[in-house]
């Protein structure tokens, strides 16, 4: 996933720490090697490259994370959408740093993800099928899961007091010696610095921000932002720097963090609140939009 995972936690000298540390880089490897749009052995990738309407076996943790998927994308109106990644790579992103003009004029016209027009899952079968010539892309949504992933190893120890992360999405249990929260940063939309603009207080929920700021590739002297319009077929561009969800799972803020951000400034808060969703939304002038079920 390009990132680092971490595990803060307070335990009695009897867990067997390097056991924890072994299972957990377990949960990260494995949530790389079924989703990862960086290597093409990867379950994603075979399931992109597969045959249009062959039926390709994939792991269980894989067909949850596409199911949510498409929920999401669903509920969001098309805000949230895994099926940009040949936007993704043609604009420059996801490992290809060049961005391919003939690419970007092969792809921009196509439309969006509608599922189940493009994808259609066999639950009970674990089985996944591509119905349209889309290439699959679940950064928006596998590093959440993958923090959902190292919270279930904590859970299977017996722990009840930790945080986990990879990079900024966060999921937290119980609270610290003393009786505090965990508390996490939250970030000022700021490219090139780190710079804190407040601080979120967590036990017993997840947080994930999604932001137009930091991965972006220059074009024609613009930089733009990693992250989709899958409206446009183009780097999103509105008046949103960053967009922060709390919510029970690190999956569910992870994309709907992005939704959201998709969404801008005016129809985001409004999808949050229909959705039940807290959030915080940063313009990109400064001023913070709450959103609050």
């Amino acid at each position: 996933m390009g990132s680092r995972w971490s595990a803060v936690f307070w335990t009695t000298e009897d867990v067997d720490t390097a056991a924890l540390d072994r299972s957990l880089q377990a949960a990260v490897d494995r949530v790389e090697q079924q989703m990862t749009t960086r290597r093409p052995d990867s379950d994603l990738e075979r399931l992109s490259a597969a045959p249009i309407g062959v039926w390709v076996p994939i792991p269980r943790e894989l067909t949850e994370v596409l199911a949510a998927a498409l929920d999401i994308g669903r509920r969001s109106e098309g805000a949230f959408d895994i099926g940009v990644g040949d936007l993704v790579r043609a604009w420059g992103f996801g490992g290809c740093h060049t961005p391919d003009a003939r690419g970007i004029a092969g792809v921009a016209g196509r439309p969006s993800f509608e599922p189940p027009k493009t994808l259609q899952l066999d639950l009970a079968g674990g089985r996944a099928r591509r119905l349209a010539p889309l290439r699959l892309d679940l950064s928006g949504i596998a590093k959440g899961f993958g923090v959902d992933e190292l919270a279930r190893e904590m859970g299977a120890t017996g722990l009840s007091c930790w945080l986990v992360g990879i990079d900024g999405e966060m999921r937290a249990e119980g609270v610290k010696p003393g009786g505090r929260p965990w508390a996490v940063a939250h970030e000022k939309p700021v490219p090139g610095a780190r710079e804190i603009l407040g601080v979120l207080e967590l036990s017993g929920a997840a947080v994930a921000t999604s932001g137009a700021y930091r991965h972006r590739v220059e074009v024609d002297g613009r930089m733009l932002s990693h992250t989709m319009d899958p409206r446009r077929g183009a780097p999103l561009e509105n008046d949103l720097a960053s967009v922060t969800v709390l919510a029970g799972t690190c999956m569910a803020a992870d994309a709907w963090a992005t939704a959201l951000l998709v969404a801008g400034a005016v129809r985001g808060p409004e999808l949050a609140r229909r959705q039940g969703l807290a959030a915080l939304f940063v313009q990109t002038d400064g001023e913070v939009l709450e959103a609050w079920p």
